[in-house]
């Protein structure tokens, strides 16, 4: 069975709530962070940076939310054949991780980057249920867990962009968001 390592309040539940949208059965080993059980040498043998979240699918280990996110929708979702739309995927999950968290989150940056990131999200979003379109994907799971995280922590105004709001509140309703995500905060 697959085991999904992670602690609490950690980039772990974005993973935890992709797996609940596909429903494949795994564990969830919670490390306790505060006491530095990722720092112990099991753990660093499964990660050597020492970080959740990770997986092990039987003999094979990885790390990074994003990796785990695409290879997990290779391995179990229906996931489009053309290189160009899975492409596409790939650029909202590096979205997710690389731009709009780091814009949002980085306290120092999200005064100038929050107009500039929500604004064209909100455009997308006005026009699609999803940012693919229709039909819920790994990218609302990676793009959409940054976002469902800025009601939680943040408390940031966001009334400008009612189409980002409705996609919060449209993720938030998902049984398997509320299994994974919905305690948070």
């Amino acid at each position: 069975m697959l085991k999904l390592f992670g602690g609490a309040r950690s980039r772990a539940s974005i993973v935890q709530w992709y797996l609940e949208e596909l429903e494949v059965p795994y564990e969830f080993v919670l490390l306790d962070m505060q006491a530095g059980e990722h720092r112990q040498p099991d753990f660093l043998a499964i990660n050597p940076m020492g970080k959740v979240p990770v997986i092990v699918d039987g003999d094979f280990k990885l790390w990074e939310s994003g990796a785990i996110l695409f290879y997990l929708a290779q391995k179990y979702a229906k996931t489009p054949e053309s290189l160009e739309k899975q492409a596409e995927i790939y650029q909202w999950i590096l979205f997710g991780n690389a731009t709009l968290g780091p814009g949002i989150f980085v306290e120092a940056s999200r005064e100038k980057e929050t107009p500039k990131l929500m604004s064209p999200l909100n455009q997308i979003l006005g026009q699609h249920k999803f940012l693919l379109g229709e039909e819920f994907s790994v990218a609302d799971v990676a793009v959409g867990s940054i976002l469902a995280y800025i009601p939680m922590m943040l408390k940031l105004e966001l009334s400008e962009y009612p189409a980002v709001l409705d996609y919060i509140k449209r993720l938030a309703e998902r049984p398997a968001f509320q299994k994974a995500m919905g305690g948070r905060g």
